[in-house]
């Protein structure tokens, strides 16, 4: 079963990659959507992709810019804990990218250049690094050649020789570290059990789709996966959490995980800015059953898909399918 779903995948992810190369060609101008941001899949993707990487490297030295809005932490703070240590793994929290950091047996006393600022604190023995894409970062990992980008924030010098790069137009994004356990709050979508997960929503008062994208219910779940689901569960955006039946919401719940694991085997979506770690854009986008598509024929009815804003946010959803 696992072999025939992995062909599946596969055959499904080279039909999209000729689709989307097709599609380029026809309509080169990406369509931008100004309120989507990497949401779950995209972050796992890079996160993935970044710990194949540099999982097991070390940092030697850190240059920041002379920018404060992406940080959280002061500069100094942050290079005194990346420098000398070890890079154990890199992983998701919610929208966050953490890197799991360890002192070496024999830290590199590496050059550092962050605003010609001193040390400001003794290096933890143990610590995270903490990073937040916001609509426009990236995290690349190249050699010490490559062209430093406009707009890059930090550069992370490694022991291997490569460099790790922040990168974020916008500065919406932000850097930070703490001594370990970081918690984004609320629950992870892909390990919530059904009861649970109906206990998160019944009884709300706010529209569903607000109640979703708020991060102190459930980490992780953004404006495009919010409209997926709620299609794939045949719920209205607006509809109140409160009149959402235990059936639906059990549905809702089926809808959630299965979307957010077909994005992450897909790469995610790219519908703005976003690429993975090797600079390569996800497929999901061609899934897409209602976001984006205003005015577009529903794929299941044929009724022109319609778009709200609910609570400042664009939504997407087909008026007969969904209730």
């Amino acid at each position: 079963m696992e072999e025939q779903t992995g062909r599946s995948l596969l055959a499904l992810g080279l039909w999209l990659l000729a689709k989307s190369q097709e599609l380029r060609a026809i309509s080169p101008a990406p369509i931008l959507y100004p309120d989507s941001v990497p949401e779950l899949p995209e972050v796992e993707t890079i996160a993935r992709g970044i710990d194949r990487r540099v999982a097991g490297d070390t940092v030697e030295s850190v240059w920041i810019g002379s920018r404060t809005q992406p940080l959280k932490s002061p500069a100094g703070v942050i290079a005194s804990t990346l420098e000398g240590k070890r890079i154990l793994r890199v992983h998701r929290a919610g929208k966050h990218i953490v890197f799991d950091l360890e002192e070496t047996a024999h830290p590199k006393k590496g050059r550092r250049a962050v605003r010609g600022q001193p040390r400001q604190a003794a290096s933890l023995q143990t610590a995270q690094w903490i990073v937040h894409l916001g609509m426009t970062g990236r995290m690349v990992v190249c050699e010490p050649a490559a062209e430093v980008a406009k707009h890059t924030h930090l550069i992370a010098k490694l022991g291997s020789g490569r460099e790790l790069r922040f990168i974020d137009p916008r500065m919406f994004g932000k850097l930070s570290v703490h001594a370990g356990g970081f918690d984004p709050g609320g629950v992870e979508p892909l390990e919530v059990s059904e009861e649970r997960f109906i206990a998160l929503f019944r009884g709300r008062k706010t529209p569903i789709k607000s109640a979703l994208l708020n991060q102190k219910l459930l980490r992780g779940v953004g404006n495009i996966y919010a409209d997926e689901s709620l299609f794939r569960a045949g719920i209205r955006p607006r509809r109140r959490a409160a009149s959402i039946t235990r059936e639906q919401l059990g549905k809702l719940h089926r809808a959630v995980r299965e979307v957010l694991r077909e994005a992450i085997a897909l790469g995610g979506s790219s519908i703005s800015d976003y690429v993975d770690a090797d600079g390569e854009e996800g497929f999901f986008q061609l899934q897409h059953r209602v976001y984006g598509r205003e005015g577009e024929p529903c794929l299941v009815c044929g009724t022109p898909i319609r778009r709200v804003v609910l609570a400042g946010r664009s939504s997407h959803y087909c008026s007969n399918c969904q209730k």
